[in-house]
């Protein structure tokens, strides 16, 4: 059984099945596909290249099961029970929030609550008008100057905003190269997007103090400039310098990544009590502290890209099936 379908589930599923292992992919949404289907926008990622593997996949003897949530639809146990092996692939799905004053105002948003509202609607999938996140005309602004903030950028400019900003509380990285992030480190250098380059403003250095509202309905965010200062042991620390500034905003999209998620939930339904914040969630060979049980993508390494959620899927079928094989 393999619970999810996002890259990771995928990808085990397609290994196990070649090795000739009966496989079962559980899906809590309408569509498999995960974050590849609802949370990449289609102008990045067609959904067609989806389909096609998925169809694919069935052809090859995979069971999809969409609309089922593993805990709810089915119980867990019964899980553990009908299966040989179980790898949980659920991602990484918990937003990084901003606890700030009014946050609770109309306008506020998820980053993945427009991106994947705007995947099912071009899907076809019926969304009440009531709760549809709909930029045009509004002054757009995002959270966060990452992959998912370039992503909701090229969201709001295909609804017709009339303007996005993006804002981003490190400093601008430089372009090309960084001396101070060598490789194999992890290259922090300036990202420019086809999204960023069809409108968008980008600024740097700046927090976010406060959502001002008017009836509760947001209108505008305080921000301040902050600056950055390495220390003694050269670590970056943040300044704050009082300089406050409003940017007018109808519309706020949180793109701050995502938490390292808790499998203690579903795991625990499975039969231990786990939080992968703990380091016991998942050991090198992508098993948990229930045997039968492994993890794998984002749900056992944190957020991280489609390429290492495959790579993460394929290490944990080569491991599943040593366990099946005694080995």
């Amino acid at each position: 059984a393999v619970i999810g379908s996002g890259p990771a589930g995928l990808t085990v599923a397609n290994q196990l099945n070649r090795k000739g292992y009966e496989v079962t992919v559980f899906e809590k949404d309408e569509l498999p596909g995960g974050l590849l289907r609802f949370g990449i926008p289609n102008f990045k990622l067609g959904k067609h290249i989806i389909d096609r593997r998925i169809r694919i996949m069935e052809q090859e003897g995979i069971l999809f099961r969409v609309n089922t949530m593993v805990g709810k639809e089915i119980l867990a146990k019964d899980v553990v029970k009908d299966f040989d092996a179980v790898c949980v692939a659920i991602g990484a799905e918990v937003p990084r929030d901003l606890s700030i004053e009014g946050r609770h105002l109309r306008g506020v948003h998820f980053a993945l609550e427009l991106l994947s509202q705007q995947n099912r609607i071009l899907e076809g999938i019926p969304i009440p008008p009531k709760s549809q996140i709909n930029c045009k005309g509004k002054k757009v602004l995002v959270i966060g100057g990452g992959d998912t903030g370039s992503d909701c950028v090229g969201t709001a400019n295909r609804h017709g905003a009339a303007c996005v900003t993006q804002i981003e509380i490190m400093p601008k990285p430089p372009v090309g190269s960084n001396p101070d992030t060598p490789w194999p480190m992890y290259p922090q250098v300036l990202k420019t997007s086809s999204s960023h380059e069809e409108g968008c403003e980008r600024r740097w250095n700046l927090a976010t103090n406060r959502f001002i509202g008017k009836d509760g309905v947001l209108i505008g965010v305080e921000t301040e400039r902050v600056e950055w200062e390495k220390d003694d042991a050269g670590k970056m620390t943040l300044k704050h310098t009082g300089e406050t500034e409003v940017i007018e905003a109808d519309i706020v999209l949180l793109a701050m990544g995502f938490v390292h998620p808790e499998l203690d939930g579903l795991v625990g339904d499975l039969g231990v009590g786990l939080d992968a914040r703990k380091n016991i969630a998942v050991d090198d060979a992508n098993r948990t502290t229930v045997g039968k049980v492994f993890a794998a993508g984002d749900a056992s390494m944190g957020a991280s890209l489609v390429v290492r959620a495959i790579a993460s899927g394929r290490r944990a079928a080569e491991n599943i099936d040593r366990f099946l094989k005694g080995q």
